[in-house]
């Protein structure tokens, strides 16, 4: 059966990233479950922002995360139901909530950095070997291409076309 996807080149580019970046959750999501982690791979970029930046507002965490806001405020929701943040008031601004690892979430963080992170990031890196040029950077210039143009204003509009 032909892969529409890959056949149709850069035309479904975001498409086969998004297809890449499940499989590798999910391969992910399989290792945690392995053992015995009650985190979703999902959710461990959260941790990790917190663990690299400190406690962050809501909005904060969802801009280093480069997510919608309400996808880390279901996030935050479900990690502090766990017990592994703890969500409390701004103390110069009580609408904005700061967000922090609780010491259980400082445990999971450390046990992950030590027994998890470097599993995934090796298996990824073994999947990545040979090939020419260096992908992450090739996919940072993609981010940074979008952020300066998107695609919309890329767009060249047929001559008498509305503006």
């Amino acid at each position: 059966m032909e892969d529409v996807i890959r056949s149709l080149g850069c035309l479904c580019l975001g498409s086969r990233l998004k297809r890449i970046g499940e499989q590798l959750q999910a391969e992910a999501q399989r290792l945690l479950d392995r053992l015995d982690v009650p985190v979703q791979a999902s959710q461990y970029p959260l941790l990790a922002a917190l663990d690299r930046l400190g406690p962050l507002s809501v909005g904060e965490l969802a801009q280093s995360l480069g997510i919608a806001q309400p996808g880390v405020t279901r996030s935050v929701s479900l990690l502090a139901g766990l017990g592994l943040l703890e969500v409390s008031p701004s103390t110069d601004d009580q609408r904005r909530r700061i967000v922090s690892l609780t010491r259980d979430g400082r445990r999971l963080v450390d046990v992950a950095k030590r027994d998890v992170w470097p599993c995934i990031e090796n298996v990824v890196a073994d999947l990545c070997a040979g090939f020419s040029g260096p992908l992450l950077e090739q996919l940072a210039a993609i981010e940074d291409g979008l952020a300066a143009a998107p695609p919309d204003r890329r767009v060249n509009k047929p001559e008498g076309a509305a503006q």
